[in-house]
């Protein structure tokens, strides 16, 4: 468990109710944003399995304050040497209180600790707040997402290299 300003970080699987609002928050953020429906964006984020978000090779994260889920995200394998972000996600009611940055610091220690080289990162072209975020905390914008196995491909990527 750790805390950043007022956030307290507790490692939970993709099913873990701590993980609700997160998933469901995002489903209306990206339906919203993307023209889709909740219900499609629900079922796309809960389409990947869940082991891919778990020891030994992801992990999960969300921070609480009092017990209600501000802020979260997770990662997964993408290779023997990266890590891939995914589902980074604050709570529109506590946004710009720095939890985004606290939860990025979170999975980056978890992440060096597993061993990975580098994280990779892709996201969607209308979220500006989510691309201010990561070149603001040392990620380097790509000119084209790296070459996946069968994954989606979105247009903006990012990469981090660790010490």
């Amino acid at each position: 468990m750790t805390s950043s300003r007022e956030a307290t970080f507790v490692a939970v699987g993709q099913d873990d109710p701590l993980a609700a609002p997160l998933l469901a928050e995002l489903a209306v953020e990206y339906a919203t944003r993307y023209g889709s429906t909740v219900e499609r964006v629900g079922r796309w984020l809960r389409g990947y399995p869940a082991d891919e978000f778990a020891p030994p090779g992801g992990g999960m994260v969300i921070g609480h304050v009092d017990g209600v889920p501000v802020t979260g995200g997770a990662f997964r394998r993408f290779d023997d040497r990266t890590a891939e972000l995914k589902r980074i996600w604050t709570d529109s009611a506590h946004r710009r209180r720095g939890h985004g940055r606290a939860t990025l610091a979170v999975l980056e220690a978890e992440i060096v600790a597993l061993g990975y080289r580098r994280i990779y990162l892709t996201t969607g072209d209308k979220q500006p707040e989510a691309e201010a975020l990561y070149l603001a905390t040392g990620y380097r914008r790509l000119a084209e997402p790296l070459e996946a196995d069968g994954g989606e491909v979105y247009p903006v990527a990012f990469l981090k290299d660790l010490a």
